[in-house]
């Protein structure tokens, strides 16, 4: 199994629930949104799922590690974009991307190869030797997407990766993003924004820590409008 797990899986900020007790599987290779408003728990999921926060309720596997009972195995199998730029904007991206290689004991040869391969998935070769600061918000997210990919994870994990972005920029990475998805990389992609989603995508809806609905976004929406389902959903539940 090379997806994503989650059962069972609880969270609380002292008296306040952030997550109570979501479950939900993401096949190999499928593309799955994480669609919710502000404070839904979107980032609180993503914090466990990555071991920013330690979870005491509940289960998650990646690529079928138990992330709880094998921590290392599973986190080598997880890439992550977050919400805010992590990028050394004084390096160019090559070195960005050459120095997380080496986090992952990667050197030489193989590391080179790997950080060709991932800049070409992105579109960002040519990009390579400019300084990460000369790039503009999209391009530094296909750096960042690019350097998460050099380990070769089996689940990506990108939380409200278009935020700031234009019009077009968010329409050029999720392209990218699917495409991942269509070579074999389990997505999960954390968003509030409606137009990110495909009515072919796995769909997560969540709010107030509880999932609402599972499923294709399809078949979640009928032949209603994504945006008019959620805010329906998100006002009953409010």
């Amino acid at each position: 199994m090379s997806g994503l797990k989650v059962s069972d899986l609880s969270y609380s900020y002292g008296p306040k629930r952030a997550l109570d007790k979501i479950s939900f599987e993401v096949e190999a290779g499928h593309f799955c949104a994480l669609l919710g408003p502000n404070g839904a728990g979107k980032s609180t999921l993503f914090g466990l799922l990555t071991r920013l926060l330690s979870a005491t309720d509940g289960t998650i596997e990646i690529a079928g590690y138990d992330l709880a009972h094998a921590p290392r195995a599973a986190l080598a199998k997880l890439g992550i974009v977050f919400q805010q730029t992590t990028l050394d904007l004084d390096l160019s991206v090559h070195q960005n991307l050459s120095y997380f290689a080496a986090l992952h004991g990667l050197s030489g040869r193989d590391a080179a190869m790997r950080i060709d391969s991932s800049l070409e998935r992105l579109s960002m070769r040519e990009r390579a030797y400019e300084k990460a600061r000369a790039l503009n918000g999209g391009h530094r997210r296909r750096a960042e997407i690019a350097r998460a990919l050099i380990h070769d994870p089996a689940v990506l994990l990108l939380d409200e990766p278009t935020v700031g972005l234009d019009a077009a920029a968010r329409h050029a990475i999720t392209g990218h993003v699917h495409a991942l998805a269509d070579e074999g990389t389990t997505i999960l992609w954390a968003t509030h924004l409606t137009d990110e989603i495909r009515p072919s995508d796995d769909l997560i809806i969540l709010h107030q820590a509880r999932i609402l609905e599972r499923g294709t976004a399809q078949d979640i929406c009928g032949d209603a409008p994504l945006q008019d389902k959620f805010l329906a959903l998100t006002a009953q539940s409010a």
